[in-house]
């Protein structure tokens, strides 16, 4: 602070420029009236070390009492918005870092929060196996805390852990990997496996490095829900440190009703928050007021799957759509690699051009090139078992082909089969740039490599189960799979590859220009794979599109 102070007055030469007008409105435009608050609430006790306390310890306290003013955002403010501890000492040291809200944020309770590692972890790169930074505190993380030697960050981590606390202790016990059992029976709960799932999984693990778990985070189970309500309207970023320069992203929900947003965050605190209370339709609506966030306006109409347990087979098709979401688990026999129909059709077949099934079944039976003949819905299913997913055909008589099609006949609506269903498909790339492998492959490390694995071969949780598939080898897609198709897979990846990388509704996904795409497409699909055994049967009447592979 003293090299701070040397700097501006002695190190800059000065400049003469009129000051701008204070904007402040009456009476805090009053100058004078400050001096009336100091003599209500500053407190003028320098810092003085605790001779009870090791060096570490007091390191740690100076740096959050003082420069690091941890306690501006974090200690809970009195009747003239003082803070009404300035250190963990005194009547009411206890709430010194024990949390408040600011500016539609939460800034948690810091005391006794994480181990000492965790916290350290947390100031250097804005994230840990908790939680990540959101808010004010990314720029906090950004310009200040990874700059921090590391022997000063042990020593406020060493501060923090120290302070006591009341919050109930954390029993995360060992990863079970499986999603809650409200899921499959409450709105809120196919709310989030709709809309939060693929990022924060359905067990609120989330993806380590990546995206956050809801389990174990504080910001979940905090009793004041206005960071958790802030970040689902609005969207929210990592921070970008040195250690970790790529931001990851989470669009804003604004787009659902304040009645989806009040299930969902009620089915998330319920299951994860530890105790935390419901988020009611009021707050998230007072929240919507305040914060005024932008809306997505994008003509295509998301379905809601937590209206599936209105219709009077609601059993069978939430049996569906798990099959669409969990295929490889709920059929082992049928799928013979890591992918399930959501690795394709994104959010249970609900993004537009996620392939998505709004309005699918209305357009069967149908002619098909690849089989030179009309074929069912069924047909149509089966032809991905066998060839996204390298499995085994279902019986067409079977109660999982029964939900599957129910599934997709509920996700038909008012569909005709001259109607044009907007956002329906995977898009299209310009088919006259030439592919460039090479390219393809720098493009794969920079973008893809981080949740399918450099080597393709995806990445599994703790519990060894897929999070997100393998792109190539023979826990993929074989070679008779749209997906292996360079500019299908092109197309695919241009509107929904990466995830997380921007404030696009729902998964913050694409970027990617058509060459870029076209790129990698190329690259991840001539990698080695399947072959499928009937590929000498299809496009028997001809038509064979220019990048199949055989």
């Amino acid at each position: 602070m003293r090299a701070l102070y040397a700097y501006l007055t002695k190190g800059l030469e000065p400049v003469e420029k009129v000051n701008l007008a204070s904007q402040m409105s009456f009476p805090f435009n009053l100058r004078f009236g400050l001096s009336y608050w100091n003599f209500a609430f500053l407190d003028l006790t320098p810092f003085k070390p605790d001779p009870g306390r090791d060096e570490i310890f007091n390191r740690g306290a100076y740096l959050a009492q003082t420069l690091g003013h941890c306690g501006a955002c974090h200690t809970p403010r009195g009747i003239g918005f003082q803070e009404v501890a300035m250190g963990h000492e005194g009547p009411n040291g206890r709430l010194f870092l024990s949390g408040e809200q600011v500016e539609h944020w939460n800034a948690v309770d810091l005391r006794d929060l994480w181990t000492i590692p965790d916290t350290v972890e947390l100031l250097k790169t804005g994230r840990n196996r908790f939680a990540t930074v959101s808010g004010g505190m990314t720029e906090v993380i950004s310009h200040s805390t990874q700059h921090f030697r590391d022997e000063d960050l042990v020593a406020m981590a060493t501060y923090l852990k120290a302070l006591p606390s009341d919050r109930p202790k954390q029993d995360l016990g060992t990863p079970v990997a499986r999603a809650p059992d409200a899921t499959y029976t409450s709105r809120g709960g196919l709310g989030y496996l709709q809309f939060c799932s693929d990022c924060h999984r359905p067990d609120g693990a989330g993806v380590p490095g990546v995206f956050p778990p809801m389990a174990g985070n504080p910001t979940v189970a905090a009793k004041n829900p206005a960071t958790l309500t802030h970040i689902t309207l609005t969207g929210w970023q990592t921070a970008a440190t040195t250690s970790h320069p790529r931001v990851w992203a989470m669009p804003g929900f604004a787009k659902l009703k304040d009645k989806e947003i009040s299930e969902i965050l009620s089915f998330v605190r319920e299951n994860w928050g530890q105790g935390a209370g419901a988020v009611t339709e009021r707050q998230v609506a007072e929240a919507r007021k305040a914060l005024d966030p932008s809306v997505d306006t994008s003509p295509f109409v998301t379905p809601r799957i937590a209206d599936l347990l209105e219709a009077p087979n609601a059993k069978q098709l939430v049996y569906g759509m798990r099959l669409n979401q969990e295929t490889r688990e709920l059929l082992p026999k049928h799928v013979g690699n890591d992918l399930n129909c959501s690795s394709c059709h994104l959010n249970a077949g609900t993004v537009a051009d996620g392939s998505p099934y709004i309005g699918v079944s209305a357009f069967f039976p149908s002619y098909a090139p690849r089989s030179g003949k009309e074929i069912t819905m069924e047909d149509r299913i089966n032809g991905c078992f066998r060839r996204s997913m390298a499995g085994f055909p279902l019986k067409n008589d079977s109660d999982e082909m029964k939900a599957m099609v129910a599934y997709f006949d509920w996700m038909k609506g008012e569909t005709r089969p001259e109607d044009k269903v907007e956002g329906r498909g995977v898009g299209q790339v310009d088919a006259k740039l030439k592919p460039n492998p090479d390219n393809g492959k720098v493009i794969y490390a920079a973008q893809c490599s981080i949740c399918h694995g450099a080597g393709g071969e995806g990445i599994k949780d703790a519990t060894g189960k897929v999070v997100y598939p393998a792109l190539w080898g023979d826990r993929s897609f074989n070679i008779g799979a749209g997906m292996a198709r360079t500019y299908t897979a092109a197309a695919f990846v241009k509107r929904n590859m990466p995830i997380g990388t921007h404030g696009k509704f729902p998964l913050g996904q694409g970027g990617l220009t058509d060459q870029e795409a076209i790129d990698v497409a190329e690259y991840f699909t001539h990698m080695p794979r399947k072959d499928f055994p009937d590929k000498a049967n299809d496009w028997p009447k001809g038509g064979k599109p220019k990048d199949a592979r055989y």
